[in-house]
Parts: structure tokens; C-alpha cells; sequence
């Protein structure tokens, strides 16, 4: 790993903590490429694929109580890392899953620590930006998203190889651990507890004076407002992982080699977008960016299934992953600017829509069709430009 060593902090700080995004992205993206292959070993119908993904929200939404104590006593350094380990060897667990039953067990227990890993690697980045007074967390997320199109390219190249997901999850895990070693080196050390940084910006709207210690309080209005943009846009970003390969393979008639590139479109774009989004936070400001991207995520995937088809399919994909890019930075920034507890309530909110969002839109789906669902998925877009509006953004740095 000497090859890894930066002299300088921010960058050496930078590198370990974009390790992390990229592990998040690259785990949650190979399972989600290998769903089709999933639901043919196990015999699953739809209705069951939904309940499975449905685990892994219900994992996330209970992990809050859970992540907020060992935020606490753990520290988001050590939590990150042992969180990360976990969900590689969790890959190693699904692929061997022998019924549906352990196979949705293992799934909550992967949405729980999604949970853990989601909310430890955004303190790091919001504790990076705090203490070097630098715009970093979009092109943090852009690791996020590559490692997302990293998976997707593993999982087509994996597929035109052997049809085995245990082969296929068995590389992905290794490369994962070596992700793991790569965050090791440079991961920020908490200056204080980890429930106490960042209160004086937040404080006088999340609790009373001089309560700043106690396990928990009320949220905010604003932090409210966070949680649902942020519950949204990532049931935006988390169903287009999931579904459009299925829709482009029974919808648009794409064939299997095909269908993978709606992963690879929304999530390169993704990466495209999160590489300059820190420029245009400084220039225009977080809440423009948020409010412009929504509304293009949402106009341009509706007018996609209006048209049908495989060419309208991937640009308006190709929307999706510009327009939404950049909400979950900005509004992680904004939640970590309230308190960790703000902080954790709202990638709570992240995780579960992430997680739980895709099964919701494929019960849409199932009781009408996959056009409906993705449909929702628009509609979600929408609601995150509506709540950005009632969002106080902080100011941004250069």
C-alpha cells in the first residue's frame, strides 16, 4: 500500500475516505447487477424479489438507534472500517444463501449496515471539508457512483464468463477487501466525540442551551425537510440501480448483453456530474444545484417513458444520474452543518430510501406495470426539487 501515501493530509484524507464510497457503491451495485440471476436460482417471483429488496430497507430503517450509539462510542473512523470488512464477506453470504428465507436475512442484515457504513463515511467527509475549508464531498460521492459502474462492468464481464454468482460475488468481495486496506491509511480521527461535533451551527434549532449532551432531540423543521429530499432522492437514484435493467430488457427489448447499461449510464453520468459538482456548489450554491438537477432528473425521465424505446430509455437514464448527482452531497453537507444527530436521522432516511425504494417501485410495478413504477420514480425526483426550496443551505467553500 505504499503506493497509496500522499504527502499532503487533505488529498492522503481524501483518497481513504473516497475508498469507502467507492466500497458502498461497488457492494450495493454488484448485488443489485446479479438480481435477474438471483431470483432464477432461488425461484423467486416478483412479488418475493420486492420482499427481498424490501429487507435490506428494513434493515436501514431500524439501524438508526443502533448506528447513533456506535457513531458514540466506536467513532466514525472504526465504524467505517469494521462496517466496510463486513459487507464484503456479507457479498460471500448471499451467494451462498441455499433457500429465500437466509436469503432474506442476509439482506436485512446487509441494510443495516449500509446503514452504519452510510452514516460514518459522510462524517468523514463532512469532518474533511470542515477542517480543510474545501468543497469535496460531490467528488467523494462520484467514487460512490463509480464504484457503482465498476460493478456493472464486473457483472457484464463476469457474465460473459461463467453464470455462477458465487465466481462473480467472490471477485467483487476481494476487491472490496482491498478497498478496505486502501481506507486504512488515512481515515480522519475524531477531535472530539462524535455527538458533539458540529452542534454549535445546529443547536439552536435542535435542542435548548446547554442540552447539547443528551441522547437525543427532537429534529428540526429544516432537518425534517432534509430527510425527505433525501429519503426521495435516493428512492430516485437507489431504483434506477435496481430496475432499469429490467426495463430495458422487458420494456425496450434490449437484449441480456444490453440490459446492464442502464446501470452503467445513470452511474457513469452520475460520476460525470459529482467529478465538477463541487464548482458548481461554489458558483451557483447548493440549493440551485439541487433544485435545477431535481427538476432534470424528473422532466427527463418522464419524457423517456412517454417516447419508449432503447435510445430514449438511456438518455433519459443519462437525466437521472446528471439531474440527482449532486442532491445527496449537498444535503449531507447541509445535515452534518445541524449536528451528527441531524446528521444521522437524515443518511438514515438516505439508507432506507435507498434501500426500500426499489421494492416499493416494483410493487408498483406489479400491481400495473414497470412504465408506472418508473413513472414514481420521476414523480420522486419532483418531490426532492419541492423540498429543496424549504431547505437553509449553508454557504459553500472553495
Amino acid at each position: 500500500m505504499r503506493v497509496l501515501r500522499v504527502r499532503d493530509p487533505f488529498h492522503r484524507s481524501q483518497l481513504a475516505i473516497a475508498a469507502l464510497f467507492c466500497s458502498l457503491g461497488f457492494q450495493y451495485a454488484t448485488w443489485a447487477s446479479r438480481i435477474p440471476a438471483i431470483k432464477e436460482d432461488l425461484g423467486l417471483s416478483a412479488a418475493e424479489v420486492g420482499v427481498l429488496l424490501m429487507a435490506a430497507g428494513i434493515g436501514a430503517a431500524v439501524s438508526f438507534p443502533l448506528v447513533a450509539v456506535l457513531m458514540r462510542r466506536l467513532g466514525s473512523q472504526r465504524l467505517a472500517l469494521l462496517s466496510a470488512l463486513c459487507l464484503a464477506l456479507l457479498l460471500l453470504a448471499l451467494a451462498g444463501a441455499p433457500n429465500y428465507p437466509v436469503a432474506l436475512l442476509v439482506m436485512c442484515v446487509d441494510g443495516v449496515l449500509v446503514g452504519c457504513l452510510n452514516v460514518a463515511m459522510n462524517a468523514q467527509g463532512a469532518e474533511l471539508e470542515k477542517r480543510y475549508e474545501r468543497n469535496a464531498m460531490a467528488r467523494l460521492h462520484a467514487t460512490f457512483s463509480g464504484g457503482s459502474l465498476l460493478a456493472a462492468l464486473l457483472a457484464s464481464g463476469m457474465n460473459a464468463v461463467t453464470s455462477a454468482v458465487a465466481a462473480h460475488f467472490g471477485a467483487a468481495a476481494l476487491f472490496l477487501l482491498l478497498l478496505v486496506l486502501c481506507a486504512r491509511t488515512g481515515l480522519l480521527a475524531e477531535q472530539q466525540p462524535a455527538d458533539g461535533a458540529a452542534e454549535e451551527s445546529g443547536a439552536a434549532q435542535d435542542a435548548a442551551p446547554g442540552k447539547k449532551k443528551s441522547k437525543w432531540t427532537v429534529p428540526s423543521r429544516v432537518t425534517l425537510w432534509m430527510c425527505v429530499a433525501m429519503a426521495f432522492g435516493t428512492v430516485t437514484e437507489g431504483a434506477m440501480n435496481d430496475w432499469s435493467a429490467l426495463y430495458l430488457e422487458d420494456v425496450a427489448e434490449a437484449s441480456a448483453e444490453l440490459a446492464p447499461l442502464g446501470i452503467a449510464v445513470v452511474s457513469g453520468m452520475m460520476v460525470v456530474a459529482r467529478l465538477f459538482a463541487d464548482g458548481w456548489r461554489s458558483r451557483w450554491g447548493d440549493g440551485r444545484v439541487v433544485l435545477s438537477g431535481s427538476v432534470l432528473a424528473g422532466a427527463g425521465l418522464a419524457l423517456a417513458l412517454l417516447s419508449g424505446g432503447l435510445v430514449p430509455a438511456l438518455l433519459g437514464f443519462a437525466c437521472v444520474g446528471l439531474g440527482i448527482a449532486a442532491v445527496t452531497p449537498c444535503v449531507y453537507v447541509a445535515a452534518a452543518g445541524q449536528g451528527s444527530d441531524s446528521l444521522t436521522l437524515v443518511a438514515a432516511m438516505g439508507t432506507t430510501g435507498l434501500l426500500a425504494g426499489p421494492p416499493l417501485i416494483g410493487f408498483i410495478a406489479h400491481a400495473s406495470s414497470l412504465v408506472w413504477g418508473l413513472a414514481a420514480v420521476a414523480a420522486s425526483a419532483l418531490v426532492v426539487s419541492a423540498c429543496s426550496t424549504r431547505i437553509r443551505w449553508p454557504a459553500t467553500t472553495g
